[in-house]
C-alpha cells in the first residue's frame, strides 16, 4: 500500500456488552433512524458512525447467511 492518502481508522473492538445490546436492537429493527442511532450511541459510548457501520455490516452478514 502507498503512504499517501488518508489514514484508515483503527478497527473498533466492541465489548461483549455492546455487541449484545447491538444484536438485541438489530433483532427488533434492522434499520435505525437518526434519533434511535444517537440514543444508542450515547448509551453504548460509541460514535453514531460506529453504530451506523455496525448495522450496515450486520445487515450484510444477514444477507450472506440467507
Amino acid at each position: 500500500g502507498g503512504s499517501r492518502g488518508r489514514q484508515r481508522r483503527a478497527r473498533t473492538a466492541f465489548t461483549s456488552e455492546q455487541v449484545c445490546r447491538l444484536e438485541k436492537t438489530f433483532q427488533r429493527q434492522k434499520y435505525l433512524g437518526a434519533t434511535e442511532r444517537r440514543k444508542l450511541a450515547a448509551a453504548l459510548q460509541l460514535s453514531e458512525i460506529q453504530i451506523k457501520t455496525w448495522f450496515q455490516n450486520r445487515r450484510m452478514k444477514l444477507k450472506r447467511q440467507i
